[in-house]
């Protein structure tokens, strides 16, 4: 037996509350709470034997019916683990045109083509603008089943109705809504309910279900946190309007490595795969200008090159500023003050601007020696010397720390045609092409840059 109670729903957080406040207590946002009715159910407790017996498995298990589908698009494939898992459910997410539509397009028409049956459901748009799209980006002739819809209820009765197909694209969560339950499409009750009918239906039948979610202005997924936790990957889709670039990053992923990424060039034909973006995010090896400096970064099992530009300039402002681009404006501070404390160099009176190239945003601490490179480069107006490449973690007092995967960093580089790295001490290299120069303190790097003090350990 159950009873209707009301409440209050934040469409933020997912948050409940009895009655309506200004404020959500749990994610602080303001104005988010909307009334709802819930189905209390009335506790008459649970007695054994009267439920259905449950059939174990051992964890050796056949899993030969679970075979991967590829996309036919690598890119995609290497953020995924691989592929599309049967049964899998995937939440990918991403800023207004940044091209998820496009994406997922291009997707299952050349799965269709390659063979696997694929349903396309759009809630936002109508089948002809999809077909105007599918004609511009030449995949007009791809035999994907497309159809405009929103009730949960008709897309898995045609979903049902129909060959299994191998994946299934909902376009987005957002539109879609259950009409047993009250609230508007979008709500956090709606986009739950439906979210879990879907993910039911993927288990039920083996077929991958895409879900494309909006996202908030912080950039996180509209709607609910559980549907992040009832999925089994969470994609997200980034990039910056002025840039052609686009990065499909892999954020959890119960069927593959996380932190992974996908690189996409945005053109009149749709997303073409970058195979090398390290040449893209960088300039000549051999390009001598102050202020800039290479990172050799990790991407998931991806190495990955990206130009830091770093410039000081002075200011006659009480406060200067600091303004960062793709960069950690906290990790910035603590590098600016090990810089003025154990270095010697002074940036209280000058404006400090850094920026990744190419709109990377970069989430490794192992880029701080970079960073503090590009910026005694900039201050000291004197060049990096050409092909050289660094990566290292600065600690408080100065000292430069190891990070992992180093060889596969180099070889990236050697690969590039970069000829010096300068690495933390310490660091476990194995022998190659590659000058190798290991520093210790961070005093060693401002000695680069000073005509009287040239560095001299080198291994």
């Amino acid at each position: 037996m159950a009873r209707s109670s009301e409440q209050f729903t934040c469409q933020s957080c997912g948050e409940t509350y009895r009655k309506w406040q200004g404020r959500c207590e749990s994610c602080g946002e303001w104005n988010s709470l909307l009334e709802s009715t819930a189905d209390v159910a009335v506790p008459s407790g649970l007695s054994t034997g009267k439920g259905r017996a449950l059939t174990f498995t051992a964890l050796n298990a056949d899993i030969s019916e679970y075979k991967r589908t590829a996309s036919q698009i690598g890119e995609l494939d290497r953020v995924l683990g691989g592929g599309f898992v049967p049964g899998s459910s995937i939440l990918i997410g991403g800023d207004p045109g940044i091209g998820k539509s496009t994406l997922l397009l291009q997707a299952v028409a050349k799965m269709a083509m390659a063979g696997s049956p694929c349903i396309y459901i759009s809630g936002e748009e109508a089948t002809q603008q999809i077909s105007m799209r599918a004609q511009r980006l030449g995949l007009a002739d791809a035999p994907v089943q497309l159809a405009s819809a929103n009730s949960i209820r008709d897309i898995i009765t045609s979903v049902e109705k129909t060959a299994t197909p191998k994946l299934l694209v909902i376009d987005s969560i957002q539109t879609v809504f259950a009409d047993n339950l009250p609230s508007a499409p979008g709500t956090v009750a709606q986009v739950r309910a439906s979210a879990q009918e879907l993910i039911r239906l993927a288990r039920k039948t083996g077929t991958s279900v895409i879900l494309v979610g909006h996202v908030t202005k912080d950039g996180q997924i509209a709607g609910p946190r559980v549907l992040e936790h009832m999925v089994d990957t969470v994609l997200y889709f980034e990039g910056d309007r002025g840039h052609q670039f686009r990065i499909l990053r892999a954020v959890k992923n119960r069927f593959g490595a996380t932190d992974e990424i996908g690189v996409f060039e945005m053109s009149d034909a749709g997303l073409k795969e970058v195979a090398n973006p390290s040449s893209l995010f960088i300039s000549s090896p051999d390009k001598t200008i102050s202020g800039a400096s290479v990172f050799a970064g990790m991407e998931g099992t991806r190495p990955l090159l990206v130009e830091i530009q770093g410039l000081v300039a002075a200011t006659s402002q009480a406060t200067p500023r600091r303004a960062v681009i793709g960069w950690d404006t906290s990790r910035l501070a603590m590098v600016l003050a090990v810089l003025d404390t154990r270095c010697d160099l002074s940036f209280a009176g000058s404006e400090v601007y850094l920026n990744v190239a190419g709109g990377l945003r970069v989430q490794e601490p192992a880029a701080d020696l970079a960073v503090a490179a590009a910026l005694v480069s900039s201050i000291s107006d004197i060049p990096v010397p050409p092909g050289s490449l660094f990566f290292g973690e600065i600690g408080l007092s100065g000292e430069i720390r190891p990070v992992g995967q180093t060889d596969a960093r180099l070889k990236e580089a050697a690969k590039l045609g970069f000829t010096t790295a300068i690495i933390p001490a310490g660091s476990k290299v194995k022998a190659g092409p590659m000058k190798i120069i290991e520093i210790e303190h961070l005093r060693e790097i401002v000695s680069l840059f000073s005509e009287t003090k040239p560095m001299t350990r080198a291994v």
